[in-house]
C-alpha cells in the first residue's frame, strides 16, 4: 500500500458520504423543524430517547437535581421531559470528565506506513480489546498493508507540552485481520508491547457496546486522533450529532485528514462511531466543491475542499458485520476479548472461514520490534477496562484458616423480620449482607441498604419503601465467631484462598507470569515465613491498583469467602442463622451482596418449596469465579430452577465482582447490568442499589 492508494480509497469514501448526505436532506429538515418546535437541540425518535435516558439513569449519569429541576410537574417518562433531561446532562459535566477522557485517549495510536526507511502517517487507530486495534478500511485495506505499518501509542505531549517518547508496536495480521470496504473498518491484532505483554494491559481499551442508548441527535461528541499525522489531539464540546442513519452518523466537528480511524465518543467516553471521512459540498451534478464555490480538482489539495459535515461508522453496524462472519477457534478467542457487551455470539470453529478477510501472502515478514515477545492472550474484561496504574504492594495479610464451630459465650445480635403486611402481604423483600458486618446494628445496616435503594427508586420515578418492610437476616456475629475460633486452631484453607485471589487477578488482566511468581516479599514483609503471602501479594496489589480499594480489605473479603466455602461447619452455621429470619411462604425478592451472594445460592437449596423466589438480585458478586461456583452446594454454575428472574449487577472496577458478567458462565437466564460506582466505594451495596436500573427492577418486583 502507498499513501496515494490510501488517499484514493479515502476519496471514494468521501464521495459516498456526500451522496448519503444529499439523500438525507429531507430527514435533516424534519430534525431542524423538531428542534425549533421543542426549543431544544436534543431531539430523536421515541425509541432512541428512551434508550438513551435509560442508559444515563442506569449508569448514574443523571444528578437528582436535574430530574427535579427539569421535570417538575411533568412525569419523567414523557419524551419531552426526557429530551430536556438529556440536554441538561449534556451541558453539565462532572469533575471526572477530563480524567475519563484522558483514560480513553491512552488507547488511541498513530498509524504510519514504513516505506523505504521513511514513516508516513496515514491514520489513527484505537484499542477495543486487549489485542485488537480498530481503524478504517481505507487506512489498512489488506493484511499485507497492515504488516507494513507502525502503530505508535503515547505520540503526544505531556503536561508541560513536552513530546513523550512513543511506544511502537507492530500489527500481527496473520493472526487476525477483518475488514469491510463499505463500512470502512478494519480490525487487526497487535503484537505485544516490548516487555509488557498485550497492548491493552499497558494502555487500556475502550469496549464496543452493542446496546442502544449511547447517544441521540443534539448531544456532544468527542473525537481523539492524529490529524495530519500530528501528535495526539482531542476535539470536544463543539461537536454535535446531527443525523443517525442505519450504518453511519453525521456530526459537526473540527477534524482534519489523518483523523481517519479515530474513535468518536459520547460524553461518557463510550465509543459511538469510527470516524472515517468528511462530507464535502457538491453541486447539482455531484461534483465536489472548493471553498470558493468552484469545482474541486485533485491538484487543488484536500485543504481546498468545502467540508460541511463529518461522517462516522456506527459501532452497532461494525458489530453487526462482525457477528455475521465465521471464525476459526483462535480468531474466536480474540473476538471473545471484546466482552459480552459487544453482543458477539459468533460462530466457530469451522474449516471454511473464507468470509473473514484472510492475510495475503506477505513478502518478507515485518521486522520484529526489539524485545518483542510472543503474543499473549488476555482474558476478556467486562464493561469498561482502564489502563492499570503501577501495582501497589499490599499490607501483610494473615492467610485464611478453616473455621471450627464452638459454643458462644457472648449473645449474638439477631436479624430483623419484615412487616408481614407489606407489599400486599403476599410478597417479601429480603436483604442478605456480606462479610465484615460483625458487631454492627442490624437496624442501622438495613437502613443503609434501604437508603441506597430509595435513591435509585427516586431516580427511576418510583415510590420509596419503608426499611421496616424488609427482612434482614444477620449472620455477621455468627461468621466472625467461627473465624476467630478458626484462627486460634492454626488450621488453614490457604489453597482455596490462593486460588480465589489468583483467579481474580488473572480475570482482571494480570499477566500469568505475575500470578505465578514466588518473588521474595518486600522489606516490610520479610520474616513472616508465609509462602502463601509471597505468592499472592502481587495479585492483591494488582486488584488494589485497578480498584482503589485497600489490599487488606480485598484480602479479607476473599479470605471470608474461602472460609465459608471451605468449611462445612461455617457454612452450616451461617445458613441456619439466615433461615431463622427468612419467610417460609409467599413470594420472595432476594437481594444479596458480596459474600451474601454466595450464601444466597446455597440458601436457595434450603428454602421450603412453598416459597416462590420471584427475583434474585446479586450485587458485587464473586460467583463468576471458578473457585467459587464449584464449591457451592449446587456443585457448579447451574442456574436454580426455582428463581424467576435473576439480575446480576457489577462494576468493572470492583475486585470482588471481577468474575462478572455472570451470563457467560451461568447461562442466558442471568441478566447482567454493568454500573459505574465511585472508585472509592467500588464494592459498597448502597452504591449498587442507588442505580435506577437496579432499584427499578426491585421496586417493580415487590409491587407487581
Amino acid at each position: 500500500m502507498t499513501s496515494e492508494t490510501s488517499t484514493a480509497a479515502w476519496r471514494e469514501q468521501v464521495s459516498a458520504a456526500a451522496q448519503r448526505y444529499a439523500d438525507s436532506a429531507a430527514q435533516r429538515c424534519r430534525i431542524e423543524q423538531r428542534r425549533r418546535t421543542a426549543e431544544s437541540d436534543v431531539v430523536d425518535s421515541e425509541e432512541q430517547i428512551v434508550a438513551r435516558a435509560d442508559r444515563l439513569f442506569a449508569n448514574g449519569e443523571v444528578p437528582p437535581e436535574v430530574v427535579t429541576d427539569l421535570a417538575a410537574g411533568e412525569p419523567v417518562g414523557r419524551i419531552t421531559a426526557l429530551e430536556r433531561v438529556i440536554g441538561q446532562v449534556n451541558d453539565l459535566q462532572a469533575a471526572n470528565f477530563l480524567g475519563r477522557g484522558g483514560r480513553a485517549a491512552a488507547t488511541v495510536a498513530r498509524i504510519s506506513l514504513a516505506d523505504n526507511g521513511r514513516e508516513v502517517p496515514i491514520g489513527t487507530g484505537s484499542l477495543v480489546s486487549p489485542q485488537l486495534l480498530l481503524t478504517n478500511h481505507h487506512v489498512l485495506p489488506t493484511a499485507q498493508s497492515a504488516a507494513r505499518v507502525i502503530v505508535e501509542f503515547r505520540a503526544e505531549t505531556d503536561l508541560d507540552s513536552t513530546p513523550t517518547p512513543p511506544v511502537r508496536v507492530r500489527p500481527v495480521p496473520q493472526d487476525f485481520f477483518v475488514t469491510h470496504e463499505k463500512l470502512d473498518y478494519t480490525l487487526v491484532r497487535l503484537g505485544p508491547v516490548p516487555g509488557d505483554g498485550a497492548p491493552g494491559v499497558t494502555f487500556g481499551w475502550n469496549p464496543l457496546i452493542a446496546e442502544q442508548g449511547k447517544i441521540v441527535i443534539g448531544e456532544a461528541m468527542n473525537v481523539i486522533g492524529h490529524p495530519m499525522g500530528r501528535l495526539k489531539e482531542i476535539s470536544i464540546r463543539d461537536n454535535r450529532l446531527d443525523l443517525q442513519l442505519d450504518d453511519f452518523l453525521n456530526y459537526s466537528s473540527d477534524t482534519e485528514p489523518g483523523s481517519s480511524g479515530s474513535p468518536v465518543f459520547n460524553d461518557q467516553w463510550e465509543i459511538v462511531a469510527l470516524h472515517h471521512c468528511g462530507v464535502s459540498a457538491q453541486d447539482t451534478e455531484g461534483n465536489t466543491l472548493r471553498l470558493d464555490g468552484r469545482r474541486w480538482q485533485p491538484g487543488d489539495g484536500d485543504d481546498a475542499v468545502q467540508w460541511i459535515a463529518n461522517e462516522g461508522v456506527r459501532v452497532s453496524a461494525i458489530l453487526r458485520d462482525l457477528r455475521s462472519r465465521r471464525y476459526d477457534p483462535a480468531q474466536k478467542a480474540l473476538l471473545d476479548e471484546l466482552g459480552e457487551q459487544a453482543g458477539l455470539d459468533v460462530v466457530g470453529p469451522q474449516q471454511d472461514i473464507g468470509v473473514v478477510s484472510q492475510p495475503e501472502p506477505i513478502v518478507g515478514r515485518p521486522e520484529p520490534v526489539v524485545g518483542q515477545a510472543d503474543p499473549v492472550v488476555v482474558p476478556p474484561e467486562p464493561a469498561v477496562v482502564r489502563p492499570e496504574p503501577a501495582v501497589v504492594r499490599p499490607e501483610p495479610v494473615v492467610p485464611p484458616q478453616p473455621a471450627v464451630a464452638q459454643e458462644e459465650s457472648v449473645p449474638r445480635l439477631r436479624g430483623l423480620r419484615g412487616n408481614t403486611t407489606a407489599f400486599g402481604g403476599r410478597r417479601s423483600l429480603l436483604f442478605l449482607h456480606g462479610r465484615g458486618q460483625q458487631g454492627r446494628d442490624p437496624g442501622d445496616l438495613r437502613r443503609v441498604w434501604t437508603a441506597g435503594l430509595n435513591k435509585g427508586l427516586t431516580l427511576a420515578d418510583l415510590a420509596a419503601i419503608d426499611a421496616a418492610d424488609a427482612y434482614f437476616p444477620y449472620y455477621g456475629d455468627r461468621l466472625a465467631t467461627s473465624l476467630e475460633h478458626r484462627e486460634s486452631t492454626g488450621a488453614t484453607d490457604s489453597a482455596l484462598y490462593e486460588s480465589l485471589v489468583t483467579e481474580a487477578a488473572e480475570a482482571a488482566g494480570m499477566p500469568s507470569a505475575g500470578a505465578e511468581t514466588d518473588a521474595v516479599p518486600e522489606e516490610g514483609l520479610r520474616g513472616i515465613g508465609s509462602g502463601l503471602l509471597g505468592r499472592v501479594h502481587d495479585q492483591l496489589g494488582w486488584l488494589a491498583a485497578r480498584s482503589g480499594l485497600d489490599t487488606f480489605l480485598i484480602s479479607a473479603i476473599f479470605s471470608d469467602v474461602a472460609a465459608y466455602l471451605g468449611n462445612d461447619e461455617v457454612r452450616k452455621g451461617v445458613l441456619e442463622t439466615v433461615l431463622a429470619d427468612t419467610p417460609a411462604t409467599g413470594e420472595l425478592i432476594l437481594v444479596a451482596h458480596s459474600l451474601g451472594t454466595v450464601v444466597a445460592l446455597d440458601l436457595l437449596t434450603e428454602l421450603p418449596r412453598e416459597l416462590d423466589v420471584r427475583l434474585l438480585v446479586t450485587a458485587g458478586s464473586p460467583l463468576g469465579l471458578d473457585a467459587v461456583y464449584r464449591k457451592l452446594l449446587t456443585g457448579g454454575a447451574t442456574r436454580p430452577e426455582r428463581v424467576g428472574n435473576w439480575l446480576n449487577t457489577f462494576y468493572a472496577g470492583d475486585p470482588v465482582a471481577i468474575g462478572c458478567p455472570l451470563r457467560p458462565v451461568w447461562g442466558a437466564g442471568v441478566h447482567d447490568a454493568a454500573v459505574e460506582n465511585s472508585k472509592e466505594h467500588a464494592h459498597d451495596i448502597d452504591e449498587y442499589l442507588a442505580h435506577p436500573v437496579v432499584a427499578a427492577t426491585i421496586g417493580r418486583a415487590v409491587r407487581a
